[in-house]
């Protein structure tokens, strides 16, 4: 842990079509202690997404202005469009202390960034089965943008081979089966020795005297 300082962070990654993000919202809604971190981007607002919640959506000036002023922990573009994490974003959400645990929904190479910085976070790498089943969940949702699957897939052969990085795969075969695994590393994240070190601390002033 850089300079001794507990940040709570989990980084969750995967190909599109891998299924994260599902997975993230589950283990939200079972964890009430999970925070979102809420990225900014340049791409236009889709269906019922609010600015603020599910991105901080600015104009691609704003983005490089804050580029320049080294804002961002990491930033990328993405099929033609700015994804960033501020710095902000992490220090106020991810050490209000307590049991509040900051989760990142990011690509590799963020996830490869994060990494230098903030040695104590906990990565998640969710995968397919398959290529071919990717592909096909690929086709199933994005059928107005067939022109986009194959690039997606390409990007996805290469994702997958940095996994190395990543302390967990949860394989998304089955959603119900990958969220139980999901679950487990986060609960036994929950339990690693230095995150209940207070507890034993006082534990044992407790009671050995």
């Amino acid at each position: 842990m850089s300079n001794n300082v507990l940040h709570n962070i989990i980084v969750i990654s995967g190909p599109s079509g891998s299924g994260k993000s599902t997975l993230i919202g589950k283990l939200m809604e079972q964890h009430p202690e999970i925070i979102f971190s809420t990225s900014h981007t340049t791409r236009p607002i889709r269906g019922k997404e609010v600015n603020g919640r599910d991105y901080h959506f600015i104009s691609q000036q704003e983005f490089l202005e804050m580029v320049k002023n080294d804002d961002f922990v990491e930033w990328a573009e993405v099929y033609g469009n700015y994804y960033g994490t501020s710095y902000r974003e992490i220090d106020s959400k991810s050490k209000k202390g307590g049991d509040t645990i900051l989760a990142l929904d990011i690509d590799v190479q963020g996830a490869r960034k994060i990494k230098k910085k903030y040695l104590d976070a906990l990565f998640i790498f969710v995968v397919p089965p398959s290529l071919e089943i990717l592909r096909q969940r690929l086709e199933a949702r994005e059928r107005k943008f067939d022109q986009h699957i194959r690039e997606r897939l390409e990007i996805a052969k290469k994702e997958l081979q940095q996994y190395d990085i990543y302390d967990y795969i949860v394989v998304n075969d089955k959603l119900e089966e990958a969220f139980k695994v999901l679950d487990a590393i986060y609960i036994a994240y929950r339990h690693t020795r230095w995150r209940q070190e207070a507890f034993m601390k006082k534990y044992l002033i407790a009671n050995t005297g």
